[in-house]
């Protein structure tokens, strides 16, 4: 199966998606309230912990769909390098972000 370059792209962003899960998972696990998309304002105010695992499962159905649709798991091992880059471009956005709100 030949990879293109818009399958890169897709394991990028499916990378992503699949690392922001975690903050937003395991603050819903813990019971911590933490910003999400559902917060007022949005990304800034803080959300449930049950708005937050509604979130982290969308993100993982998106990321999930991304692999899928794109038959990104029959790929060549390159793939994985736009899985890293993507998740570590994302960690180290949220960290920046959620690191400058000096959340208690």
């Amino acid at each position: 199966m030949t990879t293109r370059w818009y399958h890169y792209v897709f394991a990028f962003i499916a990378g992503g998606l699949f690392m922001n899960v975690l903050p937003h998972l395991l603050t819903g696990i813990v019971g911590r309230p933490f910003p999400s998309p559902f917060s007022e304002p949005p990304g800034v105010g803080l959300s449930s912990p049950v708005a937050n695992i509604i979130w982290a499962t969308i993100n993982f159905l998106l990321a999930s769909a991304c692999v899928y649709f794109g038959k990104l798991n029959q790929r060549h091992r390159t793939i994985f390098l736009a899985y890293f880059a993507g998740a570590l471009a994302m960690a180290l956005n949220l960290a920046r972000y959620f690191g400058s709100l000096q959340l208690s």
